[in-house]
């Protein structure tokens, strides 16, 4: 392991240097390496650098476990992108707080740019699943990237209807890159690498801890041209990724839902707030100037059941949305 990359890993394990003092050190010292070799004096000139972080620098010991980490990046094959890497994504790079460096399982591509997150609730209905599927999968054949946070419900659907869609799916985790959350996508997580990439900017044995998420979901933002939102009670943790994306410039997209479902609260807010309204994938392409071609359908968002019969398969073919029988019955 080259001992820049060490460097990097040091830097990032320094007491006090978080994303934003880390691009400063960075940008006026080019390399981690010369920011361990400059005088605390000089450190302190930094913009953002006081005394105690620069001290904190200048007495960094913990060479052991930079020596631990870089063997277990080479032990599992996991690529080190940093952010003067010409394969960092250009949109993370643009950021105010970007990570400095990314641990990959995969590769991150130039497809990559145009990218947009599908996230949502742990616990959706069959309507949000139907959705996140569907238009995963329709985004993902149209050459559009879907990027998520691997979590249970909508963010896996996600990921799943880009596979399915045989396209591109980025993975970000809230725990290191050997730790895989929830550990029932252990499967998806080794299908998102194969078509895509999985990562994180936590060090290996990272837990799932709650305060890593809206870390995590700063790089999701981040990635993106666009956030579509699909059922999201009021205090989601996907809203607090629809806000980093207006902050960060990116479109905000939601899914409409039923105003009596607390899980479309969150939703149907953002759109009153401006988001853009989404009912297929289209909507989203339109915004994103994509043409989708003359033989782009969006599929219906109605959960078909399994083995029907063909009498039956007609009937729910006829139907643009679920509905009591009585409908049909008096209809």
């Amino acid at each position: 392991m080259a001992s820049d990359i060490k460097h990097w890993l040091a830097l990032g394990r320094v007491k006090g240097v978080g994303a934003i003092t880390y691009k400063a050190l960075i940008h006026e010292l080019k390399e981690p390496a010369a920011v361990f070799e400059v005088s605390e004096k000089r450190l302190e000139q930094i913009q953002g650098i006081g005394k105690n972080i620069a001290s904190a620098i200048r007495s960094f010991n913990d060479w052991a476990w930079v020596e631990k980490e870089a063997a277990l990046i080479k032990k599992h094959d996991v690529r080190f992108l940093t952010v003067k890497d010409a394969d960092y994504p250009d949109a993370l790079r643009s950021m105010p707080d970007p990570p400095p460096y990314l641990y990959v399982k995969g590769h991150i591509n130039k497809q990559d740019d145009y990218a947009v997150a599908v996230v949502g609730t742990r616990n959706p209905t069959q309507y949000g699943i139907s959705a996140a599927e569907d238009i995963s999968r329709a985004l993902a054949g149209a050459g559009i990237t879907i990027v998520s946070g691997m979590a249970r419900g909508i963010d896996s659907v996600a990921h799943m209807g880009a596979i399915a869609g045989n396209g591109r799916t980025i993975a970000v985790l809230g725990s290191g890159i050997d730790i895989i959350y929830p550990p029932e996508n252990k499967k998806l997580y080794e299908d998102i690498a194969a078509n895509g990439a999985v990562v994180s900017e936590f060090p290996f044995g990272t837990k799932p801890v709650a305060t890593n998420f809206p870390q995590r979901n700063r790089i999701i933002s981040g990635l993106v041209k666009g956030v579509l939102v699909i059922e999201a009670s009021e205090k989601s943790g996907s809203l607090i990724t629809a806000q980093l994306a207006l902050d960060y410039g990116r479109d905000v997209f939601a899914l409409p839902g039923n105003t009596t479902s607390l899980k479309s609260k969150g939703t149907n807010k953002l759109i009153k707030n401006g988001a853009k309204l989404v009912e297929d994938a289209g909507d989203i392409l339109e915004e994103m100037s994509i043409s989708v071609g003359a033989g782009f359908k969006p599929a219906p968002i109605i959960n078909i059941p399994p083995n029907l019969s063909s009498e039956e398969e007609k009937i729910i073919g006829l139907l643009d949305e679920p509905c009591f029988i009585d409908t049909w019955i008096w209809n």
